[in-house]
């Protein structure tokens, strides 16, 4: 039901009482998933332009310039809720409509990327969201033929209840054959193909705009599209080339509202109107009515702008992929949207006020009480410090993450240089250059300072692509909160996208593209979920020198740690371990990350360095034992600076790296502008690492059965 306010403002404007397909119209373009109506200023913050940016926001996805007239497109969305009523499908058609997105701008899907955030796995409810929304993704991307090149997947008890299914598409074209969502003449013919439409989805961008209740799974399963991979790889090969052989003159895909969203949207861009024939709609269902024909998101459905001349050639080549085509409707001069259905008008709206109404909500932001005496405490130093280091390190965040990736194909079109486990995953698009690909957040961060939580986002991942030699390139995002009609909520939201855009600005980022994701809450839990910024990042790599790979390949290398070790320990893995989630100070990104990410980039570049290892989650520590997957490794901290044993360990100061090399004196010379320090060589059976006043002595064998909790508890 449309809420009171904007039921008068609607009524204003038309002069009269709305339609019930009208309401609907409204109810779904209107809602905070399509219209961003609590976010669109905060989003205007961002820095969405520059030299490389073809196409930023307000299409299906972005499109950037790589080299020798190559383009990528990239585009992020989320597929919460729908992965909470029905993990499998919700998941899966996460993965369809992002691909989807890239057909429509004329490129190829070449890689996907996903960032999962789950309640731990210790009761039935959370293990089942888990198993069954892997398995969407890996059996929807699989069919389509497109790899999984990288991913996040997060545990925290705050997302039982309300998981999130993050996705990215990366696609490539040549400059020359983009296609946008922008119509382009009036009279021209409005063709849907693809799947046949069905009640599936129904109110699905509205339902993606509200907390979920506790009777969620039965009351709104039919608000959850349901998938056939099989039928998008036909539709890609289909509007592929459709598109190449020129019939396509705009293109958009069918996502949330629908045709109704998708013809309106594509005809509004253009400054035209459209009139929609909803009869001649290929139907799955009997006696369907206008409504739910305008309004379900079925999925594997297209619409596109042909040329009246075309339009036979492009229904031949539906038929010749075995795919439903039909002539839907027509552009027209005059601004407005019309619904025609068994001979009658169902609806007639301006269509500018239809697209671009959505009236701004006013939302208030208010900080929660300052958390000063929790800050300056610590957690007490624990007695036995290797069994504390193997709970972090087997930490299910920390974990390997190979049960996961290796349920889905990420050689597939054989492309990939780098697979998942490391820090990036690698594509290589021309002989001589790539694109490295990184994903994901530090939601307890954001959950105690959502500023710094953003501006982490973007260095982490920055720095993931940096050991892999790769400069950022662009930035998509899907920025997942709880009501922000709270306004605690509304503050964390507001502060992470300042966040997250001067961190961008400040390495010179564009932010491309993405989707908001809000009221991620639920009655059961009785609780939001932490702020969760997911941002996705790609960047451009060159490969004609060896990129040096995230775990220890040469004995008697010599380890060097790049950036500056901090004793804050707010919002460490560590500290969630042992029950401290909400003491300690939050590491502040250094205002010389920048310059610390160039250095790492140019000593990557340099060819000289055989291991490149980013510090994340579980500080040195992890990061140091994630890496003896070969090899191990003596080391000494002493020089780190004067404090506790977990704070050198386990600080996840932003910025830092760990680099390998036989060459520490050219290496040295490429960082002596930056933060760094000699800690050791690589060698040996055993990670022994010494401080001022402590010693570590941990077997590959231990080290590798605590990183590989994760498989092994899937496994059993």
């Amino acid at each position: 039901m449309l809420p009171d306010e904007d039921l008068k403002i609607i009524k204003k404007e038309l002069g009269r009482e709305p339609t019930l397909v009208e309401q609907g119209f409204f109810l779904n373009l209107w809602s905070e998933h399509c219209s961003y109506r609590s976010s669109a200023p905060l989003l205007k913050t961002f820095t969405t332009t520059g030299e490389n940016v073809i196409i930023g926001l307000g299409d299906d996805a972005a499109v950037v310039k790589f080299e020798d007239g190559y383009v990528l497109a990239i585009g992020m969305e989320s597929h919460n809720h729908p992965s909470y009523v029905d993990p499998y499908n919700g998941a899966a058609t996460g993965v369809g409509g992002i691909v989807r997105d890239i057909i429509s701008m004329g490129a190829r899907p070449i890689a996907l990327m996903d960032a999962l955030y789950f309640g731990p796995l210790d009761t039935p409810k959370n293990l089942f969201l888990f198993e069954q929304i892997i398995k969407g993704i890996a059996g929807y991307g699989n069919c389509i033929g497109v790899p999984v090149v990288r991913g996040e997947t997060f545990f925290d008890r705050k997302y039982s209840g309300n998981p999130l299914v993050n996705v990215v598409a990366v696609g490539l074209c040549r400059e020359e054959d983009i296609v946008t969502s922008c119509s382009q003449k009036a009279g021209n013919k409005l063709i849907l193909a693809g799947s046949s439409t069905g009640k599936d989805g129904l109110g699905g961008a509205f339902f993606a705009s509200r907390d979920l209740s506790e009777s969620a799974e039965a009351e709104d399963r039919p608000s959850v599209q349901v998938g056939d991979p099989y039928t998008e790889k036909l539709l890609i090969e289909m509007t592929l080339e459709a598109m190449e052989k020129g019939y396509v003159k705009s293109c958009k895909d069918l996502g949330a509202a629908g045709l109704g969203g998708a013809s309106s949207e594509l005809a509004a861009k253009g400054g035209l109107g459209a009139h929609i024939i909803a009869d001649a709609v290929p139907q799955r269902e009997p006696n369907m009515n206008a409504y739910e024909i305008l309004l379900a998101e079925s999925q594997e459905r297209m619409l596109y702008e042909v040329a009246p001349e075309n339009v036979d050639a492009v229904l031949a080549l539906a038929e010749k992929y075995d795919l439903n085509g039909a002539e839907v409707g027509y552009l027209t001069d005059e601004p407005g949207y019309t619904v025609e259905f068994r001979g009658e008008i169902v609806a007639d709206l301006p269509i500018g006020f239809l697209t671009g109404g959505a009236p701004a909500c006013e939302k208030l932001s208010t900080a929660p009480a300052p958390r000063m005496e929790e800050e300056g405490q610590k957690l007490e130093l624990l007695g036995d410090l290797e069994a504390a280091f193997l709970k972090v390190l087997s930490s299910y965040n920390i974990a390997s993450k190979e049960w996961i990736y290796r349920q889905y194909d990420h050689e597939v079109q054989l492309r990939t240089v780098v697979k998942p486990g490391e820090d990036s995953g690698v594509l290589r698009i021309t002989s001589k250059k790539g694109i490295a690909l990184s994903c994901g957040c530090q939601p307890r961060v954001a959950l105690l300072d959502p500023y710094s939580g953003g501006k982490t986002s973007i260095i982490e991942n920055a720095m993931n692509l940096a050991v892999k030699g790769a400069e950022g390139l662009a930035i998509v995002n899907c920025l997942n909160f709880g009501n922000p009609e709270r306004p605690e909520i509304y503050w964390q939201l507001k502060n992470s996208i300042l966040g997250l855009g001067d961190g961008a600005r400040e390495l010179s980022i564009p932010v491309v593209g993405g989707n908001v994701s809000l009221y991620n809450e639920s009655d059961e839990f009785k609780t939001a979920i932490p702020p969760t910024p997911s941002i996705g990042m790609i960047g451009k790599i060159g490969l004609e020198i060896p990129l040096p790979s995230s775990f220890f390949a040469k004995s008697e290398d010599t380890i060097i740690l790049v950036g500056e070790t901090i004793p804050e320990m707010g919002g460490s893995e560590y500290y969630a371990r042992f029950g401290a989630e909400n003491l300690g100070r939050v590491p502040q990104v250094p205002k010389n990350a920048p310059e610390i990410i160039k250095a790492v980039i140019e000593a990557v570049q340099s060819g000289k360095l055989s291991s490149a290892h980013d510090l994340s989650l579980g500080g040195i520590g992890s990061g140091l034992a994630r890496m003896c997957k070969n090899a191990c490794a003596k080391v000494d901290l002493s020089e780190i600076g004067e404090m506790q044993a977990d704070e050198i360990l386990f600080s996840e100061a932003p910025a830092r790296a760990l680099l390998a090399t036989s060459e520490p004196d050219a290496v040295q010379e490429i960082l002596k502008d930056v933060p760094h320090i000699i800690i050791g060589k690589v060698g040996g059976n055993a990670l022994e690492i010494k401080g001022r006043d402590f010693e570590i002595s941990l077997s590959q064998k231990e080290i590798l059965e605590a990183y590989g909790s994760l498989t092994r508890f899937m496994m059993e």
